[in-house]
């Protein structure tokens, strides 16, 4: 025993006053691995407390990523005590240490700053519907490095947090889920316009999810080339868009059966072509009088 803790005593790693010894090696790993799974643990009980308080998803996620660095910085900290190594030395390395770091990870750097501006100031949120170019989705998660999006199509998407905060981002539900949209139809000439207008107008009252309030538009847009063209504009409350296409498809079958009801024609396109053929026959007796002389 005395040979064994002669063995664990002994100095392994020297530093100027500062001595390691293998005994100190290994508390410092259990204490660090002990450490880390308690503040992993206390991070996901945090969670889990303030999911069933009913506390909004973006504010548990706030908190306890707050918690989890906080946790693995005391961690560290008291690690360091262990060891006995000060703190004002350890910031000088650490210092330099960070500038090299800075300059090879600075995309990295970016996107974990991004990542706390999108929790902290929420431009962002968990269960938003976002267009960003041509990618249409629901923000599932916003971590500090990416946010994860799943989009109309159900496939998944990881977006870096810096691309959502300096390009341009639609946000369909930054303040609420009410969204207008629009339905345009084209009748032929000749139709009761004022028919064609009220029928639109029962088209969007009988459906249920279209709102009262703000009222439901109806507009003589254009006299077009081969119709009359008018615009339905309706509001309600979806937080994606396959819930707009699907109340857009409600409605144009609505249309389009009130409007064989009330023998309204839904227009297509069309041209007429006009041939002057008095003037070829016109054109042939000049040849056959020429030829003849």
């Amino acid at each position: 025993m005395e040979q064994l803790n002669r063995i664990l005593q002994t100095p392994l790693i020297v530093f100027g006053d500062i001595s390691i010894s293998l005994v100190q090696i290994f508390t410092v790993l259990a204490f660090l691995v002990i450490g880390v799974m308690l503040v992993l643990w206390s991070s996901s009980f945090l969670r889990r407390r303030l999911g069933k308080r009913g506390v909004d998803v973006n504010v548990v996620q706030l908190v306890s990523r707050a918690w989890l660095i906080l946790g693995l910085v005391i961690v560290v900290i008291s690690t360091l005590d262990l060891l006995s190594v000060p703190l004002a030395a350890f910031a000088f390395v650490s210092g330099a240490v960070a500038i090299g770091f800075g300059f090879g990870a600075q995309n990295i750097i970016n996107n974990f700053i991004s990542g706390w501006i999108l929790m902290w100031e929420r431009p962002i949120k968990i269960g938003d519907f976002l267009e960003l170019g041509e990618v249409r989705g629901t923000v599932e998660s916003i971590d500090t490095r990416s946010t994860r999006i799943r989009r109309v199509d159900g496939v998944h998407l990881l977006i870096p947090n810096s691309q959502l905060l300096e390009t341009t981002v639609t946000n369909w539900t930054l303040v609420d889920d009410l969204v207008r949209t629009a339905i345009r139809v084209g009748v032929a000439y000749g139709s009761d316009v004022r028919l064609t207008e009220s029928l639109m107008y029962r088209a969007a009252k009988e459906h249920p999810d279209v709102l009262e309030t703000p009222p439901t538009l109806v507009i003589f847009d254009n006299f077009g080339d081969s119709s009359l063209e008018f615009e339905l504009n309706v509001w309600l409350h979806s937080t994606a868009e396959r819930g707009l296409r699907l109340i857009r498809s409600d409605l144009r079958f609505s249309i389009d059966e009130l409007f064989r009801e009330h023998g309204i024609v839904i227009a297509f396109p069309q041209r007429d072509v006009h041939l002057d053929g008095q003037l070829r026959i016109v054109r042939d007796r000049g040849v056959t009088a020429g030829q003849s002389d």
